[in-house]
C-alpha cells in the first residue's frame, strides 16, 4: 500500500538525502554525553553570569537531545533540546562551528535529535544555556511533531502513539517515572523485610488463584492448552509448603473481560504471602506500605484524588460485609440462612440471580456491590466474604459460612484482597469441586480442580497471610491519573480502520 506523504515529511525527506550527500548518516552514531539536562543544571545552579564568563579553563559539556524548539536569526540560534529529564536551551553561532555545520543546523527541524560540546553560560534573560563549540546531527524526524500548545488532542491518540506523548506531555512522562519510582519502593519495603522476589509461570495448565475468564492458548509440541495466568496465588503458595517463609511477584495478569477506565485485560499486580501470619497481619501490612509509599511519594498521607482528599495515614476502618449491607438496606443477612429467602430478597431489590449462584453467600455478595460500594471513599477493610465466593480463604472459626478475608476499598474500588489462606487440604478439595459445580452451571470464571495444588497442601503448608494488590489502580491513586490507561505504557486498544 503506497504512504501518502505531507508536503513536510516530503520536505523532511529530502532533507535526510541532502544529510547522505554530504556523507553523513541520517540515523547517526554513538554519542559519549557527560551530562543530561538534569546533572547539567545541578552542576551549574550555583553559578553566576560572571563567574561563567571568567571562568577558565572552562568546563566542556557534552549532551545529546531532541530539538524542541528554534530561533534561528542570521548568524546565530537559540534552540531548545529535550531528554528524559527535562529541556536546555544551547546557543549556536556561525562564527564559534562553521559555515559548513552551521548550514546543517539551519537546515534542521523540530523533532531531530541532536549532540553538541560546549560551555555553560547564562543569558541575558537569566537563563542557564550551553554555548555550542561543536554541533553533531544525529537523528532525522522523518516526522514534524505535533503542535506544541495543543499536542495530541484526541486521547486515544495518546494511547496509540504513546512515543509522541512522551515526547509532547511532561505530565505523562512523569506519571510513567512515578509508576517506576512507586514499583521501587515497594520492592525496597519487602525486601527489607526480608521478603523472597519470586517468578513463576504465565503458562499455566490449570486455572486457579481467582475467578475470571482466562486467555486461553495450546502449546504444540505438548499437545495441550494452556491459560495465561490470571493470578499468581496458587504457585507462591506452593513455595510457602516449599518453606520459603516469605515470598512475593510482581507481575502481569491477563483476564479476558472489559476495558474500561478500571479495567485492562493485561495488569500488573503485586501478590506477598507471609508464613504463619494471618488476615491481620496483611490488614497492618497492606495499611503501613500504602501509607509509606504516600509519604515517600508526596511528603504526606493524605493525597487528592480528583476533587477528594484521601487519608491514608494508619487506622482504616475495619467493618464486616454483612454490617455493611444492614447499613444500607436494613436486611441483617446474619440471619439468613434459606437460599429461597435470600433470592426472594434480590429479587424484590431488582437484583440478578444467575443459575450458577446457588448459596446465600452469593445473594450476599450481590447486594454488597449494588448498595455498598459506591460509599467505600476514604481506605475501608471490608471483611467476612461469604464461603461460596471464596474457595482458598480459610473459614471464621466463629461463623463458618464466611471466610478470613479482606478487600480493601478506596474512593468506590477495589485496591487489595487478602486471605488467611485454607490450608485445609480436604476443605480445599471440597471448595474446588463446588467451583467445578459452578463451572458445569455456567460460570465461566470459576476455579479449576487443581489436584497437584491440593496435594501440596497435603504435604502441610504453615498458617498464612496473603495479600493481592492492584499496582495500576495503585499507581492511579497516588498520581492522580483519571484512567488505568493513563498509567500503562500500552494499554490494549482496538485496532483503528
Amino acid at each position: 500500500m503506497e504512504q501518502k506523504l505531507s508536503e513536510q515529511e516530503i520536505i523532511r525527506r529530502e532533507k535526510a538525502d541532502h544529510l547522505k550527500e554530504l556523507g553523513i548518516d541520517p540515523y547517526g552514531h554513538r554519542f559519549d554525553r557527560t551530562h543530561n539536562t538534569k546533572t547539567f543544571k545541578e552542576a551549574f545552579k550555583e553559578s553566576t553570569k560572571e563567574e561563567l564568563h571568567d571562568a577558565e579553563p572552562k568546563q566542556i559539556v557534552k549532551i545529546a537531545g531532541r530539538v524542541m524548539s528554534r530561533r534561528v536569526k542570521g548568524k546565530a540560534g537559540f534552540v531548545h533540546i529535550q531528554d528524559q529529564y527535562g529541556l536546555v536551551q544551547l546557543y549556536i553561532r556561525l562564527d564559534v562551528i562553521g559555515e559548513e555545520t552551521y548550514d546543517i543546523f539551519k537546515k534542521g527541524d523540530i523533532g531531530d535529535i541532536i549532540g553538541v560540546s560546549g560551555t555553560a553560560m547564562i543569558t541575558n534573560s537569566g537563563e542557564l544555556s550551553l554555548r555550542v563549540v561543536e554541533f553533531e546531527h544525529l537523528v532525522k524526524a522523518l516526522r514534524p511533531l505535533p503542535e506544541k500548545f495543543h499536542g495530541l488532542v484526541d486521547i486515544e491518540e495518546r494511547y496509540r502513539r504513546r512515543y509522541v506523548d512522551l515526547i509532547m506531555n511532561e505530565e505523562s512522562k512523569n506519571t510513567f517515572i512515578m509508576r517506576s519510582k512507586i514499583i521501587s519502593l515497594m520492592r525496597r519495603y519487602l525486601d527489607d523485610l526480608g521478603y523472597l522476589e519470586v517468578e513463576t509461570p504465565v503458562l499455566q495448565p490449570d486455572l486457579g488463584g481467582a475467578n475470571a475468564r482466562p486467555f486461553i492458548t495450546h502449546h504444540n509440541s505438548l499437545d495441550m492448552p494452556f491459560y495465561l495466568r490470571i493470578a499468581t496465588e496458587l504457585h507462591l503458595k506452593r513455595l510457602i509448603v516449599g518453606g520459603f517463609d516469605c515470598v512475593y511477584e510482581i507481575g502481569r495478569l491477563f483476564r479476558n473481560e472489559g476495558i474500561d477506565r478500571l479495567h485492562n485485560p493485561e495488569f500488573t499486580t503485586i501478590e506477598l504471602y507471609l508464613a504463619y501470619s494471618d488476615l491481620q497481619g496483611m490488614m497492618d501490612l497492606s495499611e503501613d506500605l500504602i501509607s509509606t509509599l504516600a509519604m515517600e511519594l508526596h511528603g504526606t498521607t493524605t493525597v487528592t484524588y480528583g476533587e477528594i482528599e484521601i487519608d491514608l495515614s494508619k487506622g482504616w476502618r475495619k467493618v464486616h460485609m454483612v454490617d455493611l449491607i444492614k447499613e444500607k438496606t436494613g436486611i441483617n443477612f446474619f440471619e439468613i440462612n434459606d437460599f429461597a429467602e435470600a433470592k426472594k430478597l434480590a429479587k424484590k431489590h431488582e437484583l440478578k440471580v444467575e443459575p450458577h449462584l446457588y448459596g446465600v453467600g452469593h445473594i450476599i455478595n450481590l447486594f454488597f456491590e449494588a448498595f455498598c460500594e459506591e460509599d467505600l471513599i476514604q481506605p475501608t477493610f471490608v471483611y467476612g466474604h461469604p464461603i461460596e465466593i471464596s474457595p482458598l480463604t480459610k473459614k471464621d472459626p466463629v461463623d463458618p459460612r464466611f471466610t478470613q478475608r479482606f478487600e480493601l476499598f478506596i474512593n468506590k474500588h477495589e485496591y487489595a484482597n487478602a486471605y488467611t489462606e485454607l490450608n485445609d487440604p480436604i476443605d480445599q478439595l471440597e471448595r474446588l469441586e463446588n467451583q467445578t459445580k459452578e463451572k458445569e452451571l455456567g460460570n465461566e470464571e470459576a476455579n479449576d480442580m487443581d489436584l497437584d495444588f491440593v496435594e501440596a497442601l497435603e504435604y502441610g503448608m504453615p498458617p498464612t497471610g496473603g495479600i493481592g494488590i492492584g499496582i495500576d489502580r495503585l499507581v492511579m491513586l497516588l498520581t492522580d491519573s483519571k484512567s488505568i490507561r493513563d498509567v500503562l505504557l500500552f494499554p490494549s486498544m482496538k485496532t483503528r480502520k
